[in-house]
């Protein structure tokens, strides 16, 4: 048989993170294909078309990006509490945009919201079942 070692809940939830993240970026990468999306890029069409919403969604993504590292780095309370504030957050995000990109294009990005929705809301889940210290 092969072993099964136990997985330290920060490695999980970093794990949970890191995979959030590439389907952020895989999600945004495949938007590239949707007509017209490249030239709205080009000629300033586009949602994030000032400098204050480009910044306002750098530093929203950001903090997927810092809670892997800071997942591995905090001492449980505080970081039990940032996995289930920004987890619920992003959970709550991502559903409502699958709700508002139900289109013929966007259907790859209903399923990423989605699933994006279901790896934040194991984070969730995670962090709020964190094992309790064994008084021996």
């Amino acid at each position: 048989m092969f072993e099964n070692p136990e997985v330290n809940i920060k490695i999980r939830l970093a794990a949970l993170w890191t995979s959030v993240m590439f389907c952020y970026i895989y999600c945004d990468y495949f938007e590239l294909y949707v007509p017209e999306k490249v030239e709205g890029l080009v000629n300033g069409q586009n949602i994030l078309n000032s400098p204050v919403k480009l910044f306002t969604a750098s530093l929203v993504l950001a903090i997927p990006a810092i809670m892997i590292f800071l997942s591995t780095l905090l001492k449980p309370k505080i970081n039990r509490f940032l996995n289930i504030f920004f987890g619920a957050l992003f959970t709550l995000m991502m559903l409502f945009i699958a709700i508002n990109s139900i289109t013929p294009w966007y259907g790859f990005y209903v399923f990423f919201a989605i699933l994006e929705s279901a790896i934040t809301f194991l984070i969730i889940w995670y962090a709020w079942n964190w094992p309790k210290e064994q008084k021996t």
